[in-house]
């Protein structure tokens, strides 16, 4: 696996160089597995995937520090691509972020993501959300720069301020942020096509777009986001949706004929999973490991 420092420093060349990164969601480490195996070369770890498929709950804060720590150690080990670790509110002030940081850096996530949401949050494409105070959340920004060991550790910053106050009182909070010290920028949940395309050229850092199907931001192709200028075109839950489907589907089978085969439209083959969770490693070290 590749040292950690470099990961990162890697990993925020390919952010800086502007040209829409292509970055799915994982919500455990058996989803950033298929991920990388389709060749991804990035992942996020979805807060609102880790709740739905780990509680079966919205995407309300009913997680916070220690699940998402867990699950991103969980992941950093089974999979060695860049992570960045979705850490909502940053679990409450500047001082509970800077342990946030502290604690996910050491996990292994290779940037970490902060809003400026009213604590507790709520999904950036549901209604009824509120953002704190500017000043606020430049603090905790200011706080996670000061917290991470590895300077390339990437700092995003999240601002829900568009749905509030409107989309100018989101550029100018995500300017406030990045002279705070973030790294990328995140305008959540902007609505009109033209106002996404014009944000590359109003803010001075790399930016970060979130499709989120069936959500409030029309979605454009990565390659017109690349065109655009943005650093990283996000997918954070597609693959939670399609997992969703293709449970709904499988079970939907099975109840309706009591039996379920090796179906290639409904399962993967069994040797096809065994290979994903890389059980001929494992059979190898026991070969290995065996008494003579």
């Amino acid at each position: 696996m590749m040292d950690s420092s470099k990961r990162r420093a890697l990993f925020r060349l390919m952010v800086e160089e502007r040209k829409g990164l292509l970055m799915p969601g994982a919500f455990n480490a058996l989803s950033a597995r298929v991920a990388a195996d389709a060749g991804f070369k990035s992942l996020y770890l979805s807060g609102a995937g880790v709740t739905n498929m780990y509680l079966g709950m919205p995407d309300l804060s009913f997680i916070g520090l220690s699940d998402m720590a867990d699950h991103t150690s969980r992941v950093r080990d089974a999979v060695s691509l860049p992570l960045l670790v979705d850490a909502d509110t940053g679990y409450g002030n500047a001082v509970n972020v800077a342990f946030a940081v502290r604690t996910l850096e050491r996990a292994g996530a290779d940037a970490i993501q902060l809003e400026d949401q009213v604590n507790p949050k709520k999904c950036g494409h549901f209604n009824g959300k509120d953002v704190i105070g500017t000043d606020e959340m430049v603090g905790k920004i200011r706080a996670a720069v000061d917290a991470r060991t590895d300077p390339n550790l990437l700092i995003v910053a999240r601002t829900d301020a568009c749905a509030i106050h409107g989309y100018q009182a989101a550029i100018d909070r995500a300017h406030a942020f990045a002279e705070a010290g973030a790294d990328v920028l995140f305008v959540e949940a902007v609505e009109s096509l033209e106002e996404v395309e014009a944000m590359p050229s109003l803010l001075p850092r790399p930016l970060l777009m979130n499709i989120v199907i069936g959500g409030k931001t029309p979605a454009l192709p990565q390659a017109r986001l690349a065109e655009l200028g943005f650093g990283i075109v996000l997918y954070a839950n597609a693959g939670l949706q399609g997992a969703v489907l293709g449970m709904q589907k499988a079970f939907a089978a099975l109840g309706a004929t009591g039996m379920l085969e090796e179906n290639p439209e409904l399962v993967v083959p069994f040797a096809e999973r065994q290979r994903l969770v890389d059980k001929a490693r494992y059979d190898a070290m026991e070969k290995r490991y065996a008494a003579p």
